[in-house]
């Protein structure tokens, strides 16, 4: 009987010890099973069209006339009001962010004075007024009576009451002063310059070593308007084109970033550069004008005319000044006077930064970002992006909330400050956290105006994005075109014979600094996208949409004329969530380096027909340049088939990760901080903004231009360093993908 207890005991104990361990290794071995699922998980295209689906172009409309109850120049109470707006936005418990929060910089900013408008008039020998230029744009609507209605001004322009005999000088550009000194004595004079062709900065510090004393810049109705003027019937309220008193604020400044903390982030207790070690600011004073005065000054202008390209739209000849006004003309005599007041003061800005976590890689980041601050209104330029942005953190943050989706990579989204000043609140934050961006970050993408007409979807980018952009672009329907994607409405607008690809959409390139991208391209060397919608090309000579950085650029204007509907926005929206989700979702980073290898090739084929047959002469080769694209596209290509020939969803998760890090640090290869030393925070050496204007190596192209033109010694020594550089970032590029030993 005691031992028939003993062996039900003993089974019994067995039992319960097998059930515990059978129970622990199957939830140990289920956990497991879950955690390698989350590792190895794709893009869930079924998200995607989750997300495609929520977004709501009346949702975005509705963004913007919010954004545009009031004027908001950076720092203003409007401003303000706007940082509050995408906190609250950003912090909905049903469809804000997993975290939001505002970002605080000490910025150096330039404004008018109030109290003391600036003033631009024709006076006589006697100091008579004989005509005085319109100080603010005429209203139309009750929005350009608004006090908080910025005055038009050229920021850090500097203070002065300079007099003189106009000239005019076409764009500002250095061959434009060059060739009408040979006709006028600068010296003294003021000179009037139209917008485009050179940075507005430059048409006055181009101006100040001829001797020339004040600058007035306005924008010519042919640049901008096809060549219409009148407010009757062909300007706004009547049309998208800016009516004549409607003139283009800016920042007149070179280059980006804080001017009194370069290199630092501008926090309060930041080191300061005194203000007079400021460089790549006007030295003498400049004031935008709107073309119903400048028709008036240079329809009156004396002294011979001025070449064909320098015409514009008005019904007279421009002169180019005697220098001053024609002796029949009711001027004659008479100078030019500007009194300009602005005053550069230290301001609070801020960022408004939201985070989603992801689920798999946090410590990896896709960015997506755009600024807040506009000049006036900003319906278009900058509140259309934000907008967008707005839609789609509204669509991802619900569907986090409700448990549906969380990326694999976390998303940062920022809301840039001050970027009207120069793209501010974007590089203080690549300056504040240069480490950790520069070591996690995968790309940068960035929508500012996000729709200035509504024909057809466009973007620049670095080659390695151009494969993601595309993939989304075929997912998306044009706006009103059911049965036609994106991509397909894209190409019929425009687009490039690629060797590898055939007829594809053409990507533009991030050269300059024209929005926030700058610093994360230039400094970091991130890859970056550039989205947004534009007009065809071939029905309108604007250079952007006519009432950019005007009064004029408000919701009324937006719904009427730019995109009724906001059917392109939505369109927008879409298409960069899509690439957003992708970029932060995809098992392997959709990032192409073989796409990256052609646009590499394409530099080299032009630097080798402009360059080769002079440098030859000079004992200087350009074979080893040939040898290091050759070897990066052969890299490139190594690294395609590796991808392409593993099974990534078995593989140990080391494996993709060494992959995607490839991938993701290929454009911090292109840095070089010692290339361009006269160019402040441009590091890479393939997408450098550049003078030549010519397709290839900005930093080759420049020298050897300078170097065509002075003919001396040293500059061509100069070239030779250039292509030192390049063979040595290109190389270095081509190691990052190769094997790693």
């Amino acid at each position: 009987m005691i031992k028939a207890v003993l062996a039900v005991v003993a089974c019994s104990v067995v039992a319960l010890t097998a059930g515990i361990l059978i129970g622990n290794f199957g939830i140990q071995n289920s956990s497991t099973k879950a955690w390698v699922t989350e590792v190895v998980q794709d893009v869930d295209e079924r998200l995607i069209e989750t997300f495609l689906s929520e977004v709501d172009n009346l949702q975005i409309q509705e963004n913007m006339r919010e954004l545009t109850k009031v004027p908001h120049m950076a720092t203003t109470a409007g401003d303000e009001q706007t940082v509050q707006l995408m906190l609250e936005r950003w912090q909905d418990p049903e469809t804000g962010l997993d975290q939001a929060w505002r970002e605080e910089y000490m910025v150096y900013l330039s404004f008018p004075d109030p109290k003391n408008p600036n003033k631009v008039t024709v006076v006589n020998s006697s100091n008579i007024v004989l005509h005085a230029v319109r100080e603010k744009e005429k209203p139309y609507t009750p929005d350009q009576d608004d006090p908080e209605v910025v005055q038009p001004y050229a920021a850090y322009g500097p203070a002065g009451h300079p007099k003189g005999k106009l000239v005019y000088a076409n764009q500002g550009k250095p061959s434009d002063y060059q060739l009408l000194s040979k006709t006028v004595d600068l010296k003294g004079t003021i000179a009037i310059t139209r917008y485009g062709g050179a940075g507005r900065a430059d048409k006055a510090i181009n101006a100040a070593s001829y001797g020339v004393v004040g600058v007035l810049v306005y924008t010519d109705p042919m640049d901008i308007n096809d060549g219409l003027m009148s407010d009757i019937n062909e300007t706004y309220p009547n049309s998208w084109y800016m009516p004549p008193s409607g003139v283009e604020r800016g920042s007149f400044v070179s280059r980006y970033g804080d001017m009194l903390t370069p290199y630092l982030a501008a926090k309060e207790d930041t080191y300061r550069i005194p203000v007079e070690s400021v460089t790549g600011i006007p030295r003498i004073p400049i004031q935008p004008i709107g073309f119903e005065d400048a028709y008036i000054l240079i329809c009156e202008l004396g002294g011979g005319e001025a070449p064909s390209t320098w015409q514009g739209a008005f019904n007279c000849t421009y002169n180019f000044g005697g220098p001053g006004f024609k002796p029949a003309s009711d001027f004659k005599d008479s100078d030019v006077k500007l009194d300009v007041y602005n005053k550069g003061e230290l301001k609070n800005s801020s960022n408004v930064m939201g985070v989603i976590r992801g689920s798999v890689e946090p410590d990896r980041y896709v960015i997506y970002g755009n600024h807040r601050d506009s000049w006036v209104y900003g319906a278009i330029d900058p509140s259309s992006g934000t907008s967008v942005m707005l839609e789609m953190t509204r669509v991802l943050g619900r569907m986090v909330k409700q448990g549906k989706w969380r990326p694999r990579r976390s998303i940062i989204f920022g809301s840039w400050g001050a970027e009207e000043f120069g793209l501010i609140g974007s590089t203080e934050y690549t300056e504040q956290y240069f480490s950790k961006l520069s070591e996690r970050t995968v790309a940068y993408i960035n929508v500012d105006v996000a729709v200035f007409a509504n024909a057809t979807f466009t973007a620049s980018a670095m080659p390695s994005a151009q494969n993601v952009l595309f993939t989304a672009a075929k997912q998306v329907k044009a706006p009103g075109l059911h049965s036609t994607s994106v991509y397909d409405n894209w190409i019929q607008y425009s687009n490039r014979s690629s060797p590898t690809h055939g007829t594809i959409p053409t990507v533009g390139f991030l050269t300059g600094a024209g929005s926030d991208y700058a610093a994360f391209v230039h400094y970091l060397g991130i890859t970056s996208i550039d989205i947004s919608h534009r007009y065809d090309k071939t029905k309108t000579n604007a250079r952007i949409y006519p009432a950019y950085h005007t009064a004029y650029d408000t919701f009324d204007y937006a719904s009427r004329f730019i995109d009724p509907g906001f059917l392109s926005h939505q369109v927008v929206a879409r298409t960069a969530g899509n690439v957003l989700m992708r970029l932060a979702d995809s098992l392997v980073l959709p990032l192409n380096c073989s796409d990256y290898a052609e646009r590499l090739e394409g530099y080299l084929d032009t630097a080798l027909t402009l360059y080769q047959e002079q440098l030859t002469t000079l004992n200087i080769s350009m074979e080893p340049l040939k040898r290091a694209v050759a070897r990066f596209r052969s890299a490139a290509a190594h690294l395609d088939r590796v991808i392409h020939s593993s099974d990534l969803a078995n593989e140990t998760p080391l494996k993709v990760r060494r992959i995607n890090d490839q991938l993701m640090l290929l454009d911090r290869a292109f840095l070089d901080p010692l290339a361009f030393p006269d160019k402040y925070a441009y590091r890479h050496v393939i997408w450098a903004s550049s003078s030549a204007g010519k397709a290839t190596f900005p930093g080759l192209a420049d020298a050897y231009a300078k170097a065509e033109s002075s003919g001396q010694k040293g500059d061509w020594a100069k070239v030779h360093y250039h292509l030192s550089v390049l063979n040595q970032a290109i190389e270095g590029a081509a190691h990052t993908l190769e094997d790693v030993i």
